[in-house]
């Protein structure tokens, strides 16, 4: 089909239905690739995904919005244990709830329609219709606050750095814990964006503060990109991870190693391009800054991540695809040392 031109070609018809019958996950979204709007979408994002995992691409996965309390952290930390992703990019928010998780702190289900003057009273945080205590909050709080006052004040740290550290002992049903025992780097570029600041300042208040360089953390995922062979980029939610991301691509073309854009884009989000916002903005859009090759593999499914999200990842684990390869990386040294390892 081409888009471009608008017309398709009579041996590429496809009919937009699938038929009814007894199937999986994954055969049940990989026929949904035939189905017209969201659903096509969704089907034709498993296919890009399962591209991606047959080459020496490096995979980047960007993480907005409250993912983690809504109950998604698992399905993420499989992800990276599985090495169907090989970076993530996340607001500090979902790895603090990550960590909560990983404390004991559970997130409960709750409603939408709750007393919220009520639930103040009763210390207990509401992000929409899940229910989180205060009172257990600040115990990981205080977490990031003790985990501060171990550190080096005097050094400098990406946030890669610190999330590597943080993760040290968590279990691998959460993101960091998963992400450190698979070598997988967890940036955060608005750190203090989050309750890990709240923690961070609790330390600073008590003399203890913590050296975070975030242009570090540009220069680190910038060379991740420039090293790479090719990279794909999932997005769950917008926001800043998105442009993190993005941006690589930019820096790369004026002060580095520019491979004309990333070569596989997907996207599942809620927000709408014709507001103008970044988490809404089209791979087309990104095609005019350099950001997205023009022939790159891609789908954006318009629609919640709690529905999309499980059900591709499901698919992807019953597939049961291996990888032809996955980057290995070497943070040692001035230079990031990246090479691709056969699976």
């Amino acid at each position: 089909m081409d888009h471009g031109h608008g017309f398709i070609c009579a041996d590429e018809r496809i009919r937009t239905t699938i038929p009814m019958k007894s199937r999986g996950v994954a055969d049940l979204v990989m026929d949904m690739g035939k189905l017209g709007f969201q659903g096509g979408q969704l089907g034709t994002s498993l296919r890009v995904w399962e591209r991606m995992l047959a080459e020496d691409v490096t995979i980047f996965l960007g993480l907005a919005g409250a993912m983690v309390p809504a109950g998604l952290g698992e399905f993420i930390a499989y992800l990276i244990r599985e090495r169907k992703v090989d970076c993530l990019v996340s607001t500090g928010a979902n790895l603090f709830h990550d960590l909560c998780e990983g404390l004991g702190i559970i997130h409960y289900h709750g409603s939408a329609c709750a007393d919220d003057a009520y639930l103040n009273e009763c210390k207990i945080d509401r992000i929409y219709d899940v229910f989180v205590s205060e009172i257990e909050l600040h115990k990981a709080d205080n977490y990031i606050s003790n985990f501060v006052k171990s550190l080096d004040p005097a050094r400098r740290h990406s946030s890669r750095e610190l999330m590597n550290m943080v993760g040290k002992g968590l279990p691998e049903t959460t993101i960091l814990g998963a992400a450190h025992k698979a070598g997988v780097p967890i940036f955060v570029p608005a750190l203090g964006d989050s309750s890990c600041g709240i923690g961070m300042v609790m330390a600073l208040r008590e003399g203890h503060s913590v050296l975070v360089d975030q242009i570090k953390d540009v220069d680190e995922i910038t060379q991740m990109v420039e090293k790479s062979r090719k990279t794909g980029v999932i997005y769950i939610g917008g926001g800043v991870p998105k442009n993190f991301i993005q941006q690589t691509e930019v820096i790369a073309e004026l002060i580095g190693d520019y491979s004309g854009g990333h070569s596989y884009a997907l996207q599942y989000t809620t927000d709408a391009p014709h507001w103008g916002g970044l988490s809404g903005c089209t791979f087309e859009e990104a095609v005019s800054w350099g950001k997205v090759k023009k022939e790159a593999s891609k789908a954006q499914v318009f629609s919640d991540a709690t529905i999309t999200v499980p059900l591709v990842v499901q698919a992807l684990r019953e597939a049961g695809q291996k990888r032809k390869s996955v980057p290995a990386f070497d943070w040692t040294g001035d230079r990031l040392k990246l090479v691709y390892e056969k699976v």
